[in-house]
């Protein structure tokens, strides 16, 4: 099949989440001809096409894709392993995109595998799925057993050189996987906690040999920016970051999902016109623009364009994405010991400022959720945020958790002090 229009939606042009495309249904609607071109040319010159589309990783940092392959060593003997991982663990409270898109469009993750794989020279894959995913599991097979069959996967693929295998890791579940080199560890069999970098896993990752890992998303876009080139995708971004993006909204809106939308796209066309508004009763109080680990924003934020560096301009991240809705009658404070007890949970312990200063924060923010507060907690949890920084850590877990609260205890200093001084919650 010959496809000659682009895409206006090339993430989700294929998606069908009630019955997802099969191998020959894909190819009817120009599936695998992304693949095919790239295939058609050398590595090198698939890399510039990635280098000069300006993708960005979809996974929370935005590290542009093409210079992170970059960094890859040339192949100077082609027996050795290279790998090739898709992050599918999506543990960020507030994310649930990926799973949308894996279920959807299994195919669609396969194809973009196969790009990349072309592009870096890696032999073996591993979609690192989430424990929960079970649907998603048994997508990701189907279509990759399609695909073994149809001499997709394995050697020689469609007549060329290339061989390259693809397989799903079922993850134990842990949130500092989302950290490349605690997933590198977990997927070895061993303690998921970062490694020391460098050496970076492009050079040394996987069983010491080069590695990339990207998000589900990044890989989603790859098909079509081969296919319809570096300058189509810039053509699609609406502020200043190129391409598409998935961004979603759940709290109390009436209508919480998922939408494809130009990268940029202002958080007021987000939250109040694809996501309906407020819930009837409720008014919007604050918001996380990209999951749980970024900062709160305010109603006067709401024409941020939704990108990397207009939202980091305002005192957040774009993250996943995915906004997560306070409305004014739920209690921020507890809101922040919700999402502090999870982080603290899902510390990996290597490092002690994570390990030592996330259960405290918890401790204080119940005790001040609780009625037991005291106004000198309010200059402890000052304290663990300055413990916690970045460049106190081994890693981003600890800094990432620290921003709800970071955020919170400036916006929302009035609430706090109720609490402390009414010794209960005014919410409840």
């Amino acid at each position: 099949m010959n496809v000659t229009q682009a895409p206006s939606l090339p993430l989700t042009q294929h998606l069908n989440l009630q019955q997802p495309l099969d191998l020959s249904a894909y190819r009817e609607q120009g599936g695998y001809l992304g693949f095919s071109a790239a295939l058609e040319q050398s590595s090198d010159a698939v890399l510039q096409i990635i280098k000069d589309s300006n993708l960005r990783g979809r996974g929370g940092a935005g590290f542009p894709t093409g210079m992170k392959w970059s960094f890859v060593p040339t192949v100077t003997d082609s027996s050795e392993p290279r790998y090739l991982v898709a992050n599918a663990d999506e543990m960020e409270p507030g994310a649930f995109k990926d799973r949308w898109l894996m279920e959807g469009a299994p195919h669609q993750l396969i194809e973009g595998m196969l790009i990349a794989a072309h592009t870096i020279a890696a032999n073996v894959g591993y979609i690192f799925l989430r424990n929960e995913y079970t649907i998603a599991a048994k997508r990701l097979q189907q279509a990759i057993d399609e695909c073994r069959s149809a001499g997709l996967l394995g050697n020689n693929i469609q007549g060329s050189a290339m061989n390259f295998d693809l397989h799903i890791h079922t993850s134990a579940g842990r949130y500092i996987c989302g950290e490349e080199t605690a997933l590198i560890n977990a997927l070895e069999g061993k303690r998921a906690i970062p490694r020391a970098k460098p050496p970076f896993p492009q050079v040394a990752g996987l069983w010491g040999k080069p590695t990339i890992v990207n998000n589900v998303e990044t890989f989603y876009n790859l098909p079509n920016i081969v296919l319809f080139g570096a300058q189509w995708y810039q053509s699609l971004g609406a502020h200043e970051d190129a391409g598409t993006k998935i961004y979603g909204v759940s709290g109390r809106v009436k209508h919480p999902g998922l939408w494809e939308l130009p990268m940029g796209t202002s958080l007021r066309e987000i939250i109040e016109q694809r996501a309906g508004g407020m819930s009837d009763g409720y008014q919007l109080r604050a918001y996380q623009p990209g999951g749980g680990s970024t900062d709160f924003l305010l109603p006067e934020h709401l024409d941020t364009p939704m990108d990397y560096n207009s939202i980091s301009a305002v005192g957040s991240r774009m993250g996943t994405g995915t906004v997560i809705v306070l409305d004014d009658k739920n209690c921020p404070i507890d809101m922040i010991l919700n999402l502090v007890s999870f982080f603290a949970q899902e510390s990996c312990g290597w490092c002690t400022p994570c390990r030592e200063g996330l259960p405290s924060a918890s401790y204080l923010l119940s005790e001040i959720e609780n009625g037991r507060g005291k106004m000198s907690d309010l200059d402890y949890l000052e304290d663990i945020l300055q413990l916690v920084s970045f460049g106190n850590t081994f890693c981003a877990l600890a800094p990432g958790a620290a921003e709800p609260l970071q955020s919170g205890l400036k916006f929302f200093q009035r609430e706090f002090e109720q609490h402390i001084q009414q010794q209960c919650c005014p919410y409840k």
